[in-house]
């Protein structure tokens, strides 16, 4: 028993991976699944497919590794965040399709809410901000829209859940119906000071109580994985966002440390400690992570669209077939076209926080190519996190707080699929102006939920050994000159200002 195996449940594919006894990655395994857009600003997800793909990915993972299963510790999961799940408590079946993080069906609702003055109570008790994109208001378009679903709440037989909830429920049969903190920090159901479901925004939406999980810490107990899936028993021991994921396999565990993770969307995340830091910019406040019932804080700018413009990119433009391919593009734009795309295709999120603008591409000419496209994809990246930056420098240091720090000096640690491209993390130090340092091992969010289960069963050390092992791939620092810098992201901002009016 000296592995560790992660399930890192995300937007467009499901992963397992497996750590050896040194948490050092032995193995993977990868299977997409469909998306579904059944009207404009909708996203889903078929529950089922979610479960079939978590499910077959760690069966093939640990055949591919050459692995008895009784070589797994435990089972640490991670997953996309505010992704809404109801299913019935006896059978199991779904009510309705998972609703994705990303979708805006609520924004009238929203509107709504904070026309009536509910928004400020809100982020008081939650840390976040009326919008759609949590997982409060995708539970009551559920209830109020599927036949029957309201009555079946009410009377104890549906059961809410965020995606490491519903997994958590069928990897043990049903025996366990539980979130651990980071997750419930997401629904805007949850008082992230009082570490409890909010009675009163419960009331405000018309949410049964008795729908929702057990909140428990980031590494704890949360049962056993049926006998019958893998071959015998395994204990899941670590539970978190994926986000919040990554800021613990980033070793961001002191106040001022800063990740930024670029999957399908991009996560900056800037750990403030057991305080709650309350944003002026429209920033998150959220947990970071959970342990012995002590909750660490942290202020997060969510962008929605960062990796899924690449993927626009391949198959919405069908200017590429592989990610790869953007990077030797984006070299060989031409430096004279100043194009600039504003990815908002369902929305902008921080610190903009607008659900109905859409995207924009600005600067187009007749000379105009795949290769401008593609450096302003990867572009838009860069100027979407510095937006994130200087509202959470803005925060952090009216807080109180010392300049943003790793080691004295203000750096941003990366990860995420797009983290490997060097020419998108060059033009983001560039236009950030610090340093950015890219580890070792990329697969952050994996190595955190890991670390939580390893931690937790004694596999794997302590908070502070941990933190030692954090390793350097490569640091990039700005080679921009500021004039460049300057003009370039005063382009971005009035592209920006332009969409949000149009």
């Amino acid at each position: 028993m000296t592995h560790i195996l992660a399930i890192d449940q995300g937007t467009t594919s499901s992963r397992a991976i497996l750590f050896d006894q040194d948490m050092k990655l032995v193995a993977t395994a990868q299977e997409e699944f469909t998306q579904h857009y059944p009207d404009s600003g909708w996203v889903e997800h078929d529950p089922n497919d979610l479960w079939s793909t978590t499910a077959g990915t760690c069966r093939a993972v640990i055949e591919r590794a050459g692995l008895r299963v009784r070589d797994i510790t435990a089972i640490g999961i991670t997953n996309q965040r505010e992704t809404t799940l109801v299913w019935d408590k006896t059978t199991g079946e779904p009510v309705y399709n998972a609703i994705v993080w990303q979708d805006r069906r609520t924004a009238d609702l929203c509107r709504e809410l904070r026309d009536e003055g509910h928004e400020e109570m809100v982020t008081d008790r939650t840390g976040l901000l009326l919008d759609p994109y949590f997982s409060g208001t995708k539970l009551k378009w559920i209830l109020d829209n599927v036949e029957g679903a309201r009555a079946q709440a009410e009377a104890g037989e549906l059961l809410f859940g965020t995606v490491d909830t519903f997994l958590i429920w069928k990897l043990t049969g049903g025996a366990v119906h539980a979130t651990d903190a980071t997750n419930a920090a997401r629904t805007l159901l949850y008082d992230i000071r009082k570490g409890r479901w909010s009675s009163t925004i419960c009331e405000l939406l018309d949410i049964p109580q008795n729908m929702l999980p057990e909140v428990r810490d980031s590494a704890a107990d949360y049962g056993m994985v049926r006998d019958d899936l893998f071959g015998r028993e395994i204990p899941i021991r670590g539970v978190a966002g994926d986000q919040q994921a990554a800021t613990v396999g980033q070793a961001c565990f002191a106040p001022g440390m800063l990740k930024s993770t670029y999957g399908t969307g991009c996560f900056a995340l800037l750990n403030t400690g057991d305080t709650p830091v309350v944003s002026q910019n429209r920033l998150l406040t959220t947990i970071a992570y959970q342990l012995d019932g002590k909750p660490t804080y942290a202020l997060e700018g969510s962008i929605f669209i960062a990796g899924a413009v690449v993927q626009w990119l391949r198959d919405g433009l069908k200017i590429i077939r592989e990610a790869s391919e953007t990077q030797p593009l984006a070299e060989a734009a031409d430096p004279a076209q100043n194009v600039v795309l504003v990815p908002a295709f369902t929305g902008l999120g921080a610190p903009y926080w607008n659900a109905e603008c859409r995207g924009a591409v600005f600067g187009l000419t007749r000379n105009s190519r795949p290769q401008e496209f593609a450096r302003a994809a990867l572009e838009s990246v860069g100027y979407q996190t510095r937006d994130l930056l200087e509202a959470m420098r803005s925060d952090w240091t009216s807080h109180g707080g010392a300049a943003l720090r790793d080691g004295g000096a203000e750096t941003l640690r990366v990860d995420g699929g797009m983290s490997a491209s060097d020419w998108a993390m060059q033009f983001l130090s560039d236009i950030i102006d610090a340093p950015v340092d890219r580890p070792e091992v990329l697969e952050t969010t994996a190595l955190g939920a890991a670390w939580l289960a390893g931690m937790q069963v004694g596999l794997y050390p302590g908070l502070k050994d941990f933190a030692q092992t954090w390793a350097l791939d490569r640091k990039f620092t700005p080679d921009m000159d500021e004039a460049t810098r300057a003009r370039k992201y005063d382009a971005w901002k009035r592209a920006v200002n332009a969409t949000l009016s149009f």
